[in-house]
């Protein structure tokens, strides 16, 4: 740790030096008002930040009600319902609405609900009905205008709602269908889209216009969303649209999507279309493929599916078709093939995925324990702990087996390793599986607690806080959070020009990514620094989920993965869309080292993940990074 401290404070120096002098003052924060604004936000003063709501620059009103999204103090609120219904200025009224809407709370609907009768601006009014969306409890409102920018609002106000299960699909479905009319601009069709893919309930009698836009909207983002909706109505029509679209889309995401679609019909009825898919020129689609395979298989099929695995040529279409199989027929022999093929791999990756189609073989729990106690790499150890608890999970899993299992889960938090900790305690807290009855002696969750560290073990020391909580008798603690680590460089993010490049070299090709200083000026400083430390050299893509994400920046390799320390959460109002860059974390306020790559939009992302850059170019690179796929090195220009 000292060691990759001094690389850091060594960055500090280099990066000093090496900008020339006339990058000194290229972003906005050349005013030490806005430093301290931004500050302020980042040590969550909300009472330091509220003087600026009456300040005379209007940016700086607008930065501190904006500061609000990211801090999301509830006691604050009416001090945003005054900027909202006050200000002069248009910019600063939509900051104070998004940051309502990013506050849960009561008194936070009600102001949005009340300022949609007073708001003249429609780009306001758009982010007004948005955020009522986020905090409604019960969505109800009389919206009567066909402005554009009020469409667009009206329509991700339904999702949004629809999205944390506040909608009322009698009202929504009918008005978000006739937002899918192609002659409604692209953002409003997208925000209805989604709301059908991924909220709605019961729109059976909407399925031709659902059916059209998945078929033939003139945007593949569109598209990618309402076929994913398709899976939602279940009827012929619907299941032979997405098999169409799984053989003849010219977007291999919106092939996905069909995929994931068909993953609601009868096994029988989609196997020959996904079958086929495994073979898709896109390896992603493979993927996928695989995945609604290992999710929907039957047991009348399990030899196919082992043809199918047999002849594969990519290792984790392999490992979910053999875990399809193996999950289908729970075939001693089949498990034996399984854990050959393991031994014979040197890829740790591929490894994982044979541990994990393990899980439905109770006769393979000592090989797993075994692999888990002896493993050097840490994706492997992850895994190993990842099938046991699924095993403990599954259905073939017997009484008989608990105090077993009680013995394996005491040995395996005993290794020390904070992934497999966080995963055993994670099944050691469920009251359901009964172990609180089962084990006597529980001192050695204290030595697991021991042995982890804030913030860097974050994420395995809250199912070890409630695993403990359980054993002792006592209340669920509340959200284990980071004291205030890591302030952000303020030399360091005043030389970093608002057009900042960084160029990532990979295994599969160069990416160009855009930083954005002057929107999370904490991440992208933390990213500059890990960057000119070299940080990320030779790290491993250990994540890449099918028109998802793609994730890095992990020291394990598995995910798991940190520094000593963690930065804050930081929110803008950017939206996710095709090529952002996002930090990873385990909650608000748990940000680090990792970070990921969209390959498509993914509005449930929204306002819970920091978006600290964009892809300038190189996205036909982030389509093919796959799992095991490296950065080779990030240069900044």
């Amino acid at each position: 740790m000292r060691r990759f401290l001094c690389a850091i404070l060594f960055t500090i120096i280099a990066f000093s030096a090496c900008r020339k002098p006339n990058s000194i003052g290229v972003n906005k924060f050349t005013d030490a008002a806005i430093i301290k604004i931004k500050d302020y936000q980042d040590r969550r003063l909300s009472d330091s930040l509220v003087q600026y709501f009456s300040s005379k620059n209007l940016s700086y009103r607008e930065d501190a009600a904006l500061a609000f999204a990211s801090i999301q103090d509830s006691t604050m609120v009416g001090r945003l319902e005054k900027l909202l219904s006050g200000d002069t200025i248009a910019a600063v009224r939509k900051a104070a609405a998004y940051a309502l809407g990013q506050t849960p709370s009561s008194k936070s609907e009600s102001i949005l609900a009340n300022a949609l009768g007073y708001e003249k601006d429609k780009s306001v009014y758009a982010e007004i009905l948005e955020s009522y969306g986020k905090v409604t409890k019960k969505w109800h409102l009389e919206v009567r205008d066909d402005d554009s920018l009020v469409l667009h609002g009206l329509a991700w106000s339904f999702y949004r709602s629809g999205y944390k299960g506040t909608s009322e699909d009698s009202i929504f479905n009918a008005d978000a269908s006739f937002l899918l009319n192609p002659a409604v601009m692209q953002p409003t069709r997208l925000g209805s889209a989604h709301y059908f893919a991924r909220s709605a309930r019961d729109f059976v009698r909407f399925q031709k216009t659902i059916i059209a836009s998945a078929r033939w909207d003139s945007s593949n983002d569109v598209r990618i969303a309402s076929t994913l909706a398709l899976g939602k109505i279940m009827t012929d029509s619907s299941r032979i649209a997405a098999q169409i679209i799984l053989q003849e889309d010219r977007d291999y995401r919106v092939r996905i999507s069909a995929a994931h679609a068909l993953q609601s019909f009868p096994f029988d009825q989609i196997w020959r279309f996904v079958r086929k898919s495994l073979h898709d020129e896109n390896i992603n689609v493979g993927i996928a493929s695989s995945e609604v395979i290992k999710t929907t298989a039957t047991k009348a099929y399990w030899k196919d599916i082992l043809l199918s695995a047999r002849e594969a040529k990519n290792w984790r279409i392999q490992a979910n078709l053999y875990e399809a199989a193996l999950g289908a027929s729970g075939d001693n022999g089949l498990a034996e093939e399984i854990r050959a093929i393991y031994s014979n791999t040197s890829n740790p990756y591929h490894k994982a995925v044979l541990l994990m189609a393990l899980q439905h073989s109770i006769s393979s729990c000592e090989f797993i324990q075994e692999q888990l106690l002896n493993a050097t790499v840490p994706v492997v150890r992850s895994a190993s702990a990842t099938s046991l608890v699924a095993m403990n999970y599954g259905k073939s899993f017997e009484p008989a087996l608990q105090k077993r299992f009680a013995t394996f889960y005491i040995n395996a938090i005993k290794t020390g390793d904070p992934a497999v900790i966080g995963t055993i305690a994670g099944a050691l807290a469920d009251p359901e599986l009964g172990y609180k009855n089962v084990v006597e002696d529980y001192a050695f969750l204290y030595a697991a607690k021991q042995s982890l560290s804030l913030p860097k073990d974050n994420e395995a020391m809250q199912p070890l806080e409630a695993a403990i909580a359980l054993f002792e008798e006592r209340k669920l603690p509340t959200a284990v959070n980071n004291a205030f680590n890591h302030p952000i460089d303020w030399s360091i993010v005043t030389r970093i020009p608002s057009d900042q490049k960084a160029v990532i070299v990979t295994t599969k090709g160069k990416i160009t990514i855009r930083l954005l200083v002057e929107e999370a000026p904490g991440s992208v400083a933390n990213f500059v620094q890990l960057v000119q430390a070299r940080y990320f050299d030779d790290k491993y893509f250990h994540r890449v989920v099918p028109n998802f994400v793609i994730q890095t920046g992990c020291n394990r390799g598995d995910g798991w993965g940190s520094e000593d320390y963690s930065i804050r959460s930081e929110f803008s109002g950017r939206r996710y869309k095709t090529g952002s860059v996002g930090m990873a974390s385990a909650g608000k306020d748990t940000e680090g080292t990792q970070w990921f790559i969209t390959h498509s939009p993914t509005p449930h992302l929204d306002g819970r993940y920091t978006i600290f850059a964009e892809v300038e170019s190189g996205m036909d690179v982030v389509h093919q990074i796959e799992v095991g796929d490296k950065i080779l090195n990030i240069e900044l220009k």
